[in-house]
């Protein structure tokens, strides 16, 4: 996310102590494709990064959560056009592509997935309504996501960069893995 992170961020720093901008430890971005395959990419991008920074204990429910923000960032932020490609969620998608960021710090971690929709998250799946909340088999996401991470939000994005970033934030707890 380069210097928009904080402007894209600040909500999330709401109700935590302020953070030093020079203080972020590591960052690492990549873009995915509008495909769902992305979705196991960015779980091995993660997966990969958590690994790098020596977080490999937090790797199952940040994972989930990349899972569950890139999935719904497929599945409803990708704006079809006509003459859809086969294999596209959605058909082919202008720029920017869904991107996953992931920043850490000395005692947080964010996931960050940018798509080029406006859009509020999709937290529910319409089409499940008609089953019970036992039985239902998609539309859980966000709810996940809000389970297993500390916080999580969204932002849209101004300017030049279109869209909107959904975020989950993990509180990294100091102390030997």
């Amino acid at each position: 996310m380069g210097t928009e992170a904080t402007t894209v961020l600040d909500p999330l720093w709401q109700s935590l102590p302020p953070l030093d901008s020079g203080a972020l430890a590591g960052s690492a971005s990549c873009a995915l494709p509008p495909h769902y395959e992305a979705v196991g990419a960015a779980r091995e991008f993660t997966r990969a990064t958590l690994a790098g920074w020596g977080l490999e204990r937090h790797c199952d429910n940040v994972t989930l959560a990349v899972s569950e923000l890139v999935t719904n960032a497929l599945r409803h932020g990708l704006r079809p056009v006509a003459g859809a490609v086969s294999g596209a969620v959605s058909g082919a998608v202008a720029d920017p592509p869904v991107r996953l960021h992931l920043m850490r710090w000395a005692s947080r971690l964010v996931c960050a997935v940018r798509d080029p929709s406006r859009e509020a998250p999709v937290s529910g799946n319409p089409d499940a309504l008609e089953f019970s909340e036992g039985t239902a088999e998609s539309g859980r996401g966000l709810f996940l996501v809000e389970a297993f991470s500390d916080s999580w939000g969204w932002q849209p994005l101004h300017g030049t960069l279109p869209g909107k970033v959904v975020w989950a934030l993990f509180r990294m707890p100091a102390g030997p893995a």
